[in-house]
């Protein structure tokens, strides 16, 4: 079923013998219906994306943020996810849609827009995830 309201989403980072920090939260604005493969891929598709929306209530921030560790932790993720949400201003309700384990890093992904939100490059995000992986053995 569809899921109306805002779409909003959430980075993870989990530094190694750490607790996860979520990085920030992101409203996504595509200029079309539904945020599908062109609106994510494609830059000619001018998908507006809106850090740490000022307009968003502080305690749904604050819970996005919360939830999203948690579903990291939840999850067993390691190193970097990303939650994805519907926000429905109207009633209040807050859906998680899903967790992506192995959030993109291309110029157009949220990941990278969000570390560079708390003064992380892309260079150091890089950097951060070799430094980070994990492989079981």
């Amino acid at each position: 079923d569809f899921v109306a309201g805002r779409e909003l989403t959430v980075s993870v980072l989990q530094t190694k013998g750490e607790k996860p920090r979520a990085l920030a939260v992101t409203e996504l604005k595509p200029k079309t219906a539904f945020y599908d493969y062109e609106a994510k891929y494609n830059a000619e598709a001018e998908t507006e994306h809106v850090v740490n929306p000022s307009d968003l209530p502080a305690d749904v921030h604050q819970q996005l943020l919360e939830w999203s560790e948690r579903a990291h932790l939840a999850l067993g993720c390691r190193g970097a996810s990303r939650a994805d949400y519907r926000f429905d201003p109207d009633s209040g309700r807050i859906a998680i849609l899903e967790v992506n384990t192995q959030p993109g890093l291309t110029p157009l992904s949220l990941l990278p827009e969000q570390a560079l939100a708390t003064g992380m490059d892309f260079k150091a995000l890089v950097a951060w995830m070799v430094e980070n992986a994990e492989c079981d053995a």
